[in-house]
């Protein structure tokens, strides 16, 4: 019989990023007020004066000799920090890839078609990545490849920017496009 080697699951408390209150284990701290000079005091003095004031002692600089600390309402810090990570997150571009595939032999309707395409990709603001796949023995006509790839980023110039020129990476010729900035 085999013993159970599993270890128990234990739930993750959500560990506090800063010490506040009884958990500063210092014992002085240099307390920094807002528009006051900053002072060393002991920890109980600067806890009693958070506790007047209906606030929290926060440790701010924890490697600091001695210890930085500055009297706040903790919940609201921590509410108005989640707040700018979330602006911040959402500032954030995220840059998308969007592939065209040609065949050396593509047709002018074929090629004005996926053109319309990528002009809609470039000024949605995403990258453009057109290839042109040579299947089998089609990979004699690379030259083909290479000149529908530079009519392809030569229409595209007033929108777009070549970022690679057409380069050949196994059966597939490759040309990246990024979007002009507005």
């Amino acid at each position: 019989m085999r013993k159970n080697t599993r270890k128990p699951f234990i739930k993750r408390e959500e560990v506090d990023q800063h010490r506040i209150n009884e958990k500063i284990l210092s014992r002085e701290i240099r307390l920094v007020t807002e528009g006051g000079e900053p002072q060393v005091i002991s920890t109980a003095e600067a806890i009693q004066l958070a506790e007047e004031q209906d606030m929290d002692l926060v440790e701010i600089s924890p490697n600091a000799v001695p210890p930085v600390c500055k009297i706040m309402d903790y919940r609201k810090f921590l509410y108005n920090q989640k707040r700018k990570q979330k602006e911040l997150k959402a500032k954030q571009s995220k840059i998308v890839l969007k592939e065209i595939r040609f065949g050396p032999n593509t047709d002018e309707h074929d090629f004005l078609f996926k053109l319309a395409h990528a002009r809609k990709f470039l000024e949605e603001g995403s990258k453009v990545k057109a290839y042109v796949f040579f299947r089998g023995r089609t990979i004699v006509f690379k030259d083909r490849g290479e000149i529908l790839l530079l009519k392809f980023a030569q229409e595209l110039a007033e929108i777009g920017a070549v970022e690679q020129l057409p380069k050949l990476e196994g059966k597939r010729m490759i040309i990246m496009i990024n979007p002009k900035k507005k």
